[in-house]
């Protein structure tokens, strides 16, 4: 047992740094599982999942990717394809900010101009009319999911891409409990019961 006595808990701290139980407080987030993801997305009938952060706004992105912690203040997109090797787009400034095991292609941009067309080379590389997910929700039905501005699903929809919601991916990669976690409930409903 760990702090508090229960089974699989962990302190504040210990799950707010790399290597406890999740990215960011209260938050369970796994290591992402790059082929897992692409069979999914291909069993989903997806072309990609289009994870994308400016100043922390989406959590999401942040905890798939294991960047809590990390001082990122510029827009960045990271695209995982249902095929091939993903590709992460940073602003020039922060490309040494990404941890190295963040698998796939890394480019930089340093204008608005050079963004736009590092993010029409990226997405004009899926099949056309892809279909991409992002933490989006239409109506923003679901808040906690709709994190991606509507400039930016502008931006990316320019491209000619069809963007769905990330919910189900999501749900599957990034809130599952680990042993420890299952562990931990067992024991609170075990302690109420």
């Amino acid at each position: 047992p760990r702090s508090g006595g229960r089974p699989g808990t962990a302190s504040r701290s210990e799950r707010a740094r790399p290597g406890g139980m999740g990215g960011r407080p209260g938050v369970m987030t796994a290591a992402m599982d790059i082929p897992g993801l692409q069979r999914a997305l291909a069993e989903q009938g997806l072309d990609g999942w289009l994870l994308y952060d400016f100043h922390g706004q989406n959590p999401t992105a942040i905890g798939a990717l294991g960047l809590a912690g990390h001082m990122l203040t510029r827009r960045w997109f990271y695209l995982v394809p249902a095929r091939g090797e993903p590709h992460l787009l940073v602003h020039a400034i922060e490309k040494g900010s990404f941890p190295a095991e963040v698998p796939g292609r890394r480019e930089a941009y340093a204008s608005w101009a050079s963004l736009r067309e590092a993010l029409g080379r990226m997405l004009g590389a899926l099949p056309a009319r892809a279909k991409v997910a992002m933490e989006y929700f239409p109506l923003a039905a679901i808040p906690a999911l709709s994190r991606v501005d509507a400039g930016t699903v502008e931006l990316v929809r320019g491209y000619g891409v069809e963007i769905v919601p990330s919910g189900t991916l999501v749900q599957r990669f990034l809130c599952r409990w680990d042993g420890a976690q299952v562990e931990s409930h067992v024991w609170a409903l075990r302690a109420i019961d």
